[in-house]
């Protein structure tokens, strides 16, 4: 699903979490076994999906919730 901007309408907040763990992303990538890039991509918004396996390891790292990472909003125009 994805509004007229192209725009998912699951929103990734890790930085937030990141920061409320005071974790860097060279230290989350390293704890979670993935690459800068690819986590960078999932920390700016910019990933098109995530596995589970990915997401499991995150909170694991960051002592969260899957909820406390991603956040449904709906489009304003539906």
């Amino acid at each position: 699903m994805r509004n007229g901007d192209d725009e998912m309408a699951i929103i990734v907040n890790l930085d937030v979490m990141m920061a409320k763990r005071k974790k860097g992303l060279t230290e989350l990538a390293g704890e979670v076994d993935i690459t800068l890039a690819n986590l960078s991509i999932l920390k700016n918004n910019k990933a098109k999906a995530v596995r589970f396996s990915t997401l499991e390891s995150i909170c694991k790292a960051l002592d969260c919730q899957p909820g406390d990472i991603l956040e449904y909003v709906p489009d304003e125009e539906a």
